[in-house]
């Protein structure tokens, strides 16, 4: 009988999905081709949320792959993995993201908070996971490396609000002189 050996690897996260209550999409980054079309992906995030929505467990193998999930309030929070993905790997990324989301929101994580601080979440995301390997699981070091880029940061690699934020202070102290 021959057993499969899986060769190591370091692309251990699929995707990370942040679902309203209505299980429509607010966040989603897929790191591999697993579901190539928006149109697929749609599919499968229907069928996570209509899969997870109800219980209160935090993992479930679903088309093959490995899904750690919380819910907060209005939001629910997704990383997927392999199906031979070590559940506790992604369980820290999901407590990362989940921790480093509630200091940066100050404990308030819910759709309309969320939706007002997309940024924030972009850049926790980016710096917790990149293409599929984990870089970070402590939401202290994330939410330090978050604030960093908001501040000095050079106007071509502002986010557009930053930039708005930015011209009215100018424009307010210009007006005060």
């Amino acid at each position: 009988m021959d057993a499969l050996i899986l060769e190591p690897t370091l692309y251990t996260v699929k995707a990370v999905l942040i679902l309203d209550n209505d299980g429509e999409r607010l966040y989603a980054k897929y790191y591999d081709e697993t579901y190539p079309t928006v149109k697929e992906q749609k599919a499968f995030e229907k069928n996570i949320f209509n899969k997870t929505h109800r219980t209160d467990s935090e993992i479930a193998l679903l088309e093959g792959l490995t899904v750690v999930y919380k819910s907060n309030i209005d939001l629910y929070f997704y990383v997927i993995g392999s199906s031979h993905e070590n559940e506790l790997m992604l369980m820290s990324v999901l407590n990362c993201l989940f921790d480093s989301l509630s200091q940066m929101l100050r404990k308030n994580v819910e759709r309309r908070s969320l939706l007002e601080n997309m940024e924030g979440l972009f850049l926790a995301v980016d710096e917790i996971v990149d293409g599929g390997v984990i870089l970070e699981s402590d939401p202290q070091h994330v939410v330090c490396r978050v604030a960093l880029r908001g501040d000095d940061v050079p106007l071509t690699e502002q986010t557009v609000s930053q930039v708005l934020q930015s011209a009215k202070e100018q424009i307010k102290w210009s007006l005060l002189r």
